[in-house]
């Protein structure tokens, strides 16, 4: 086989494999490498067996209140061993079935650790490819920090507590972003004794004060301890001492503080801290190696990810410049209610002239009749135009994507206004949202 291809890829995540299919898409003759499995950390080690165990642990909580419902269970108990198979399972499944799909369109896959040879050159598995444009998408892992090393069995980072079969009692969280606060979820919804601490002021730093503050209500609601501008001292036999004095005496420690890129083998690249330095196109200081996903440090997200590679692979095809805006990309963060955004917090508006509506999903027949009424939609503009959106609610995750439109397309709120929102849905919480900008919510009382 002539080893000599348009583009080479290094690394089959989301970013990857996109980039795989999109190529061979546009008539590019594609090798992809992969070290472990198709899918990268969000199918194998992140996203997908995290929401896995996400939704069982949702469906137990809520079974605890079935009779408020008219509907009566007499055993209401969970087995995590069954819910960690079924976590491997799911996995399973997608790998062999996005396999299949990235192999459908004519990507040749080679399993094995690949090395930058030269700039148009990578070689795995004692061979030599050939390449015209290489991909680099080689993901991160999770970040070592000193004096609290993952061991696998007290100290665990967020690829090992995925391989417990069954949970401790008592597990300190260390970090509140999307990791730690799903993990507190995961831990208070099966009963355990969740403690999380969190160097920042808030909880959720990188969201607006409304979400952080409302996560605190949430954690209090669920019996999960949380210390804020907090850190950890020392750890001596399994004794955690914080900087505010507390000594805690926890099972297993979570470490979810953030993730570091896994650079590639081989050749030397400019770096920004870090990361792999890029330019607007996610080129390299080689221009024709690019670098996409959690590596360039923009944004460590899977659709941002795919959203970078998809843009590369237009750019090497067709020579459109990439469209990529990180202020525009949503983040989630999942359980009971979700939690997402996009764009500008108020604190970023602050000595601005913008307008902010905060909607309480309570006022919403779809909540009360779901019995889901914690939480709220919150929503700034700026001379008329979404700015950015902040909810907590039920299908967080779909209603944030409506204000990605709204956003990227700058349309103003008239316009947005004469869209029709189906009764009774959560969205009509993103229509009164909307409405509130003016003070003319449906739903609520007047303003006075």
């Amino acid at each position: 086989m002539e080893n000599k291809f348009d583009l080479g890829i290094i690394g089959g995540g989301p970013a990857g494999y996109s980039a795989a299919i999109r190529a061979c898409q546009k008539g590019l003759k594609t090798v992809l490498f992969e070290k472990d499995c198709i899918g990268g950390v969000c199918l194998n080690r992140g996203c997908i067996p995290t929401k896995t165990i996400l939704h069982c642990t949702d469906f137990y909580k809520n079974l605890k209140k079935a009779e408020k419902f008219g509907i009566t269970i007499s055993d209401k108990a969970y087995d995590y061993d069954k819910i960690f198979n079924r976590k491997n399972d799911v996995v399973l499944k997608i790998q062999k079935s996005l396999t299949k799909l990235v192999q459908s369109y004519g990507v040749q896959i080679v399993t094995g650790e690949a090395k930058l040879c030269a700039a148009d050159s990578i070689e795995a598995g004692g061979n030599i490819y050939q390449c015209n444009n290489i991909i680099l998408a080689t993901g991160s892992r999770p970040v070592q920090v000193k004096g609290m090393e993952c061991d696998g069995e007290f100290i665990l980072n967020s690829n090992q507590v995925l391989e417990l079969s069954s949970l401790p009692d008592n597990i300190l969280v260390v970090g509140s972003g999307a990791i730690g606060t799903e993990w507190a979820r995961i831990f208070a919804a099966l009963e355990k004794n969740a403690t999380v601490i969190e160097l920042a002021q808030n909880l959720l730093p990188l969201a607006d004060i409304d979400v952080s503050k409302r996560l605190e209500r949430l954690f209090k609601k669920d019996k999960i301890k949380f210390y804020t501008g907090t850190k950890i001292e020392k750890i001596e036999n399994k004794t955690v001492t914080l900087s505010n004095g507390q000594v805690l005496n926890p099972d297993m420690i979570l470490c979810a503080i953030g993730r570091e890129p896994v650079l590639p083998d081989g050749i030397e690249f400019e770096k920004d801290d870090r990361f792999i330095k890029v330019d607007a196109n996610f080129q390299t200081n080689y221009k024709n190696i690019f670098a996409v996903g959690d590596l360039n440090g923009k944004l460590q997200l899977a659709h941002s990810a795919v959203h970078q590679a998809i843009g590369v692979i237009d750019y090497i095809a067709e020579g459109k410049p990439v469209h990529f805006n990180p202020a525009r990309v949503p983040s989630v963060i999942y359980g009971n209610p979700e939690i997402a955004w996009v764009g500008q917090t108020e604190e970023m508006l602050l000595g601005k002239d913008y307008n902010v509506s905060n909607f309480p999903v309570a006022a919403l027949g779809k909540a009360m009749a779901d019995d889901e009424i914690d939480g709220f939609v919150k929503v700034l503009s700026v001379d008329d135009k979404i700015v950015g959106a902040h909810a907590v609610s039920p299908e967080a995750s779909s209603l944030i994507q409506q204000f990605v439109l709204m956003i990227d397309n700058e349309l103003t709120t008239d316009v947005i206004l004469k869209t029709f929102f189906a009764h009774p849905t959560y969205s009509e919480a993103v229509f009164e949202s909307v409405l509130g900008l003016e003070g003319m919510s449906l739903s609520l009382p007047p303003d006075k």
